[in-house]
């Protein structure tokens, strides 16, 4: 798997994608510039890593999502690319359009930078493969506009659709209003596109793919992620 993380001004999250991808894979991933203005050919996975691009000036992830290689990304992703985003680059696909929704700031209007647990909402996806329907994770969370919101039309898609990948839980599964620390709503802490190639997520699982790292609750995402190549 030829995986690419994507670099922007403010990027401060691609050292940690990178060691994930590279467990996974047993490749280092290519790191790209923002300014340049096409894929390295074989690319398999385009990854936005977290940070804050722009210093997050205007709203977090709109001055990226107009980044050159932005249009190279929506190409490929319109062609059936698989493309994650993590935390800013959550923001950055939904800025482009690339998956729908904004993230806003967090109901409490502080930072925060902790460990959350998410329960799989969609097993089977490229994604989420190595994980059962239902299955809980632990992973870290670190921002300050991380709050999903979307309309009641959306909302009913993404739902009827079956297009949440993961929702904010307690670390026994269960849905509540304090496990949804930044107020996301319907406790939605990532989703998917149509598709399902595409997939944006505000907590970070690249931050646990080793014992040394305190687990290795992420690493399943990152197997997923090779295995479901493979059989492409």
């Amino acid at each position: 798997m030829k995986a690419v993380v994507v670099v922007f001004p403010g990027t401060n999250r691609e050292r940690d994608m990178a060691i994930a991808l590279e467990r996974a894979t047993g490749r280092k991933p290519v790191m790209l510039f923002h300014r340049e203005t096409a894929l390295p050919a074989g690319t398999d996975l385009v990854v936005l890593p977290g940070g804050f691009s722009y210093g997050d000036y205007l709203r977090c992830g709109a001055m990226a999502a107009q980044s050159p290689i932005m249009r190279e990304v929506a190409g490929f992703a319109a062609k059936g690319g698989h493309v994650l985003g993590v935390c800013n680059g959550f923001q950055i696909l939904c800025e482009a359009g690339l998956l729908p929704g904004a993230l806003l700031r967090n109901a409490s209007l502080r930072f925060l930078s902790m460990d959350c647990h998410m329960r799989v909402e969609r097993a089977g996806t490229p994604y989420t493969a190595h994980w059962q329907q239902g299955a809980v994770f632990r992973a870290p969370m670190a921002h300050g506009d991380g709050n999903f919101f979307c309309d009641d039309e959306t909302h009913a898609r993404l739902v009827a659709e079956n297009l949440v990948a993961f929702r904010y839980c307690t670390p026994e599964g269960t849905l509540t209003d304090a496990a949804n620390r930044n107020g996301a709503r319907d406790n939605i802490a990532g989703i998917v596109s149509p598709n399902l190639r595409v997939c944006g997520l505000m907590p970070h699982p690249e931050d646990l793919v080793d014992p040394l790292m305190g687990g290795t609750d992420g690493l399943p995402m990152f197997t997923s992620l090779v295995d479901s190549l493979a059989a492409a």
